[in-house]
């Protein structure tokens, strides 16, 4: 099996999760990785809440976006404002080849207000595109640095 982990993460917290998911995925597929790094991104809070509220798209470094070689899509993001970062709006508008294919979307978050919103957007955008199976989970971030409890987080969502 062959899987790819998609991830935008502005403080660290979402790449901590993306490695546990990795580290768990490496014993089963081969694992390939893609950080998403916005070009255009607003380093005042307020203004990174306002354009991920209105589901606005970052201008994203190139990252692979032909995901049809994978049987496994994983794609994470923190939540901003009831939704994704404009980054992984970005790239869930570009990505294509994801027709059939099982898919894990993961968050991390401050406050659990707005992560179901944020995942079902994700999951909707991606289920027009094809995507027929889908697996969640979120992980708060005070959590992010207890590897057992994400690793708890991902065997829950997964089995």
């Amino acid at each position: 099996m062959k899987a790819i982990i998609i991830y935008y993460s502005y403080s660290g917290n979402t790449k901590k999760v993306a490695e546990v998911l990795r580290e768990y995925l490496k014993q089963k597929a081969q694992v390939d990785e893609a950080e998403l790094k916005a070009r255009d991104e607003s380093a005042a809070f307020l203004g990174q809440c306002k354009r991920a509220f209105w589901h606005k798209r970052a201008v994203i470094e190139p990252v692979n976006t032909d995901l049809s070689d994978y049987d496994l899509i994983c794609l994470g993001t923190p939540v901003w404002a009831f939704g994704p970062a404009p980054a992984a709006n970005a790239y869930l508008d570009k990505c294509s080849g994801v027709e059939n294919k099982e898919v894990i979307l993961f968050t991390t978050f401050g406050s659990s207000t707005g992560n179901n919103r944020c995942l079902n957007y994700m999951q909707g955008l991606l289920a027009k595109k094809g995507a027929k199976a889908f697996k969640r989970f979120s992980v708060q971030q005070f959590n992010v640095n207890n590897q057992q409890q994400v690793l708890l987080k991902i065997k829950e969502a997964l089995k």
